[in-house]
């Protein structure tokens, strides 16, 4: 069962790579730092204080601008191009002593689901900040924050417990998926506009 705790981990840990990239790579790094888990793979690199703090460092910037209304989209639609190529690369580390095909498939699947996370909180957020206030961010905010932690967790030392959860959301995944891009391209396009100096609230109303 070894190899399906070595994939439960490489497919749970790119899923909440897509939900808070840095949040995941943290707690692999201190958990294997001391001692909590042998991690497979390439992932072993991650003990290492420099990662740690690096990530660490990130995720303190992400806890606030995540919270910002606009701000958080705009930081979303940036790490659609960091969040989903680093689940891949997740997945793929986790899976490289594995045979070829093994880590080939996995990193597919690992980018998939890294894209189905971060597509859903972007569609999330998106939504939130057409309403005026700012409670709705930082309730999704800290519930993202609660699943990135609890999942990396999870996929460590859950193996069955994470794959259930990755099956469960990949069926609401694929039943909400036009509804997640319409929302993730007009993410993409108000953060346009609001660069181009409209207004973020109109320019997300438009219709795709």
């Amino acid at each position: 069962m070894e190899w399906f705790s070595t994939l439960s981990l490489a497919l749970g840990t790119a899923w909440t790579s897509g939900i808070n990239l840095y949040a995941t790579v943290s707690v692999l790094g201190l958990l294997q730092k001391f001692g909590a888990t042998k991690l497979p793979g390439g992932l072993d690199v991650l003990d290492n204080w420099w990662i740690i703090g690096v990530a660490a460092f990130l995720y303190f910037i992400e806890f606030f601008a995540d919270k910002i209304p606009y701000v958080d989209s705009v930081w979303d639609a940036v790490h659609t191009f960091i969040r989903v190529p680093a689940g891949a690369i997740v997945a793929y580390a986790a899976t490289n002593e594995m045979d070829a095909g093994v880590f080939t498939i996995a990193a597919l699947l690992g980018g998939g689901l890294a894209f189905s996370s971060h597509g859903t909180k972007a569609a999330l957020r998106a939504g939130a900040n057409l309403s005026p206030e700012p409670v709705s961010n930082w309730i999704l905010s800290i519930t993202e924050d609660v699943i990135a932690f609890a999942g990396t967790v999870l996929a460590v030392f859950a193996p069955v417990l994470i794959a259930i959860v990755l099956i469960i959301f990949t069926i609401f995944f694929f039943w909400f998926a036009p509804k997640v891009f319409r929302a993730v391209r007009r993410m993409l396009s108000a953060v346009r506009s609001f660069f181009a100096g409209e207004g973020f609230r109109a320019a997300a109303r438009k219709p795709q």
